[in-house]
């Protein structure tokens, strides 16, 4: 199942935190991204596509070293529509913060720090995104989280892209 069909799974679902409201105020949050720099839907859609990458490779390391619920709990913490620096810094270290500027900069043509200044709105928001797969009651000791497990992708695959998860969700919300 793709990530896509795992977010509206979760919109269907009574006992997962997403719904239509979220989805359309992520989907808006990353829309504004244009009025930074000159940021037009395809580069926004590169950039959203790196950083998504960076996100799950992050995520991907929480998990393997520290386990599942570790890689929950940065979601459910850090997620949001508003900006925010502290998740920049939990979800990825400096080093590699850099890179993922540098690599969308390079795929895009913008500025690095026009990449830079996006960080704090486009992590909370990706993370947002994996968090309508979390149940609204947690229980311990167990991955809760349908929509992070296809995001981590541990068959590899790589099917797994958050700017063609999010076109598709801007889709099937104008539907």
């Amino acid at each position: 199942m793709s990530l896509f069909e795992q977010v509206l799974s979760a919109i269907n679902e009574p006992t997962k935190q997403a719904n239509t409201t979220q989805l359309s105020q992520i989907i808006d949050m990353v829309e504004q991204l244009s009025q930074i720099g000159d940021v037009d839907n395809q580069k926004r859609q590169v950039i959203t596509s790196i950083v998504g990458k960076y996100v799950r490779s992050a995520l991907k390391e929480k998990q393997q070293t520290q386990g599942i619920e570790e890689a929950e709990t940065v979601i459910e913490k850090y997620s949001g529509i508003s900006p925010n620096a502290d998740a920049v810094k939990a979800v990825m270290t400096p080093q590699k913060q850099q890179q993922m500027a540098e690599e969308a900069a390079t795929s895009t043509g913008l500025n690095r720090d026009v990449i830079e200044s996006m960080l704090p709105t486009l992590i909370p928001v990706v993370l947002q995104l994996l968090q309508t797969g979390a149940t609204k009651v947690r229980n311990p000791g167990q991955a809760n989280n349908s929509v992070l497990q296809s995001f981590l992708d541990t068959d590899g695959d790589k099917d797994v892209d958050i700017a063609d998860a999010l076109s598709l969700a801007k889709r099937f919300l104008s539907n």
